[in-house]
């Protein structure tokens, strides 16, 4: 079954399916489910003709999905970026933009640069 340019799982249950769509979660996919009077158990693979109509239809004329979607996120970060907002520079330099701390965390952004010198006291030398 394809939805808004997507092929969703045919193993999974419809709710877990749905969400493989950019911008469809959980909770927007109970949501569907229920407009369409699909139960929640059923699995994609089970679904009939009408239903996926049904679901197909509100996916794409309810909900921003997929490319709609990703050019709005895309557009309103450029928008940040052009301003030149404390947000964009963060953006731009790959950095956490929602007042997370750098110095210990945020290794996947920054690369897993870990200091080579070891903490604490230097060793003394040996006697012989």
């Amino acid at each position: 079954m394809r939805v808004s340019g997507v092929n969703i799982p045919k193993e999974k249950r419809v709710l877990i399916s749905l969400t493989y769509v950019y911008g469809i979660g959980s909770t927007t996919a109970k949501k569907i489910l229920e407009q369409a009077q699909v139960p929640l158990t059923t699995r994609t693979k089970d679904l009939t003709q009408d239903q996926e109509d049904k679901i197909r239809n509100l996916v794409e004329k309810g909900h921003r999905t997929e490319g709609d979607l990703r050019r709005d996120v895309s557009s309103n970060i450029k928008r940040l970026k052009d301003i030149k907002s404390y947000r964009g520079t963060r953006h731009a330099k790959r950095l956490p933009s929602r007042g997370q701390r750098t110095k210990t965390n945020s290794r996947t952004t920054r690369g897993n640069k870990r200091n080579m010198a070891a903490s604490g006291k230097k060793p003394t030398a040996q006697k012989t």
